[in-house]
C-alpha cells in the first residue's frame, strides 16, 4: 500500500487519512517512507507557521532548584514564576533520573511498535475509553494537521492500567506518574499558599489534582519543517502541565509575559521537568496564575519525544475562582463552569491561542 501512496504523492487525501489514521501509520508512518516534500494537510497557513525572526533566544523561562524546596524563597520563586511567565523549568527534583530515561525509552518502544499493533489502541479500536492512539490533535475539526503522534492515557486506578495500557510502557509510565506526584504535591502546596489557601482539603484536592492524563509524544523527522507545526499554538486545560522532554528541543513559550508576539525557546536540560499553568489553574486563582501559550516546531533532521503529565480537576468538578482569593473584595473575571464542558469545547476545535479561556470569562 505504501508504496502506491508515495507515488501519489498524497494528492488523495482520502488515501492519505486511510494511510495515517486508519491503518495507524501515523506521521511517523510518512516519516519514514521519505518523502521529500510536506503533503498538502500538514501545511500550516503562514500566520501559524514559526518566523524565525520572531524567537528570541537570549530570553529564558525561569529555572527553580527544588533540592531545599520547604525553604520560603522556592515557593517565592515558584508562586513568582507562574504569575509572570506561566511556564518554568525545575531542577533537583524528587523525580529519580533514571525514571525519566525509563519512560523515554518506553515512549520510543511504543513507536516502535508496528502499525497494526499501535492502531490496537485507536479511538475505534481500543478497549478502554481512557486509552487512545492518535495523530494531530483533532484531525477533524483542523483545516491544517499538526506533525505529531500520540498515545493519551487516562489514569483511573491500576488495575485499569494493567487491563489496557500497553505492556511496552506501562510500568514505566506509572512509575513516572507515581513519583511525579510527590513534586505535584509540593509544587500545589506552593501555589496555593500564594492564594492565602491554608489547607488543600478533599475538595480542593479534587478541583486541583482529581484526575491526571499522560501522553507520549513523539515528533517525527519532517520533510519541509518550516511549513507545519508539531503542535499549534496553544494552552493547557490543565491545572499544572509537567513536562519531560528529551534532549532536541523544540519547545517555544509566548513572549513578554504571554501578551507579545515573540518566542522564547525552552532547552531541554538533562533531569528537570518543565512545569506550565493550565487554563483550570488560572480561573481557580482568577487570573493570578497564567496560562500561557506554546507551541513545538517540527524537526527536519530528529526525532523528538516529550511525556507531558496532564494534572487537571476531575472532569465532574465545578470551577471558579476559589473563595479565598476573592474574600478581599476582589471582583470574579471567570464564572463558575463544569470542568468537562471547558475540556470537551478545547477538543471540538482547532488549536487557537489563549481562546478556550473565554468560554469561562464572564
Amino acid at each position: 500500500m505504501a508504496p502506491t501512496i508515495a507515488k501519489q504523492q498524497f494528492t488523495d487525501s482520502s488515501a492519505l487519512t486511510d494511510f495515517v489514521i486508519n491503518q495507524g501509520n501515523g506521521v511517523k508512518g510518512l516519516s519514514e517512507m521519505g518523502l521529500k516534500a510536506l503533503p498538502m494537510p500538514y501545511i500550516q497557513p503562514l500566520e501559524e507557521r514559526m518566523c524565525m525572526t520572531k524567537i528570541m533566544p537570549q530570553e529564558s523561562i525561569p529555572i527553580i532548584d527544588m533540592s531545599n524546596w520547604e525553604h520560603p524563597d522556592v515557593a517565592k520563586a515558584v508562586c513568582n514564576a507562574a504569575e509572570k511567565w506561566g511556564f518554568f523549568q525545575i531542577v533537583n527534583h524528587a523525580v529519580p533520573i533514571e525514571v525519566l530515561e525509563n519512560v523515554k525509552d518506553a515512549t520510543h518502544r511504543f513507536f516502535g511498535l508496528p502499525a497494526d499493533e499501535k492502531n490496537k489502541y485507536s479511538k475505534e479500536h481500543s478497549a478502554s475509553t481512557n486509552v487512545r492512539f492518535g495523530t494531530s490533535f483533532s484531525p477533524k475539526a483542523e483545516k491544517s494537521l499538526e506533525w505529531k503522534d500520540y498515545l493519551s492515557l487516562f489514569f483511573v486506578s491500576e488495575e485499569e492500567a494493567s487491563a489496557f495500557w500497553p505492556p511496552v510502557c506501562r510500568e514505566q509510565v506509572l512509575e513516572y506518574m507515581r513519583r511525579s506526584e510527590v513534586v505535584i504535591k509540593q509544587l500545589l502546596q506552593m501555589l496555593m499558599s500564594g492564594l492565602n489557601v491554608k489547607e488543600i482539603d478533599e475538595t480542593k484536592k479534587s478541583l486541583l489534582m482529581g484526575s491526571v492524563r499522560t501522553n507520549l509524544n513523539y515528533y517525527p523527522i519532517c520533510p519541509n519543517p518550516e511549513l507545519t507545526v508539531g503542535v499549534g499554538r496553544h494552552s493547557d486545560v490543565s491545572t499544572l502541565t509537567i513536562l519531560l522532554q528529551d534532549s532536541i528541543g523544540g519547545l517555544y513559550v509566548r513572549g513578554n509575559q504571554g501578551e507579545g508576539d515573540n518566542w522564547i525557546p525552552v532547552p531541554p536540560i538533562k533531569g528537570s521537568l518543565v512545569i506550565n499553568v493550565g487554563d483550570a489553574l488560572q480561573i481557580l486563582s482568577n487570573g493570578r496564575y497564567r496560562s500561557v501559550e506554546h507551541r513545538v516546531i517540527a524537526n527536519g533532521t530528529k526525532n523528538r519525544i516529550s511525556v507531558p503529565i496532564f494534572v487537571n480537576p476531575k472532569p465532574s468538578d465545578v470551577i471558579g475562582p476559589l473563595p479565598e482569593v476573592l474574600q478581599s473584595g476582589e471582583k470574579p473575571i471567570y464564572k463558575q463552569v463544569l470542568y468537562t464542558d471547558y475540556v470537551r469545547h478545547f477538543f471540538r476545535k482547532a488549536h487557537d491561542g489563549k481562546k478556550t479561556v473565554e468560554f469561562a470569562a464572564i
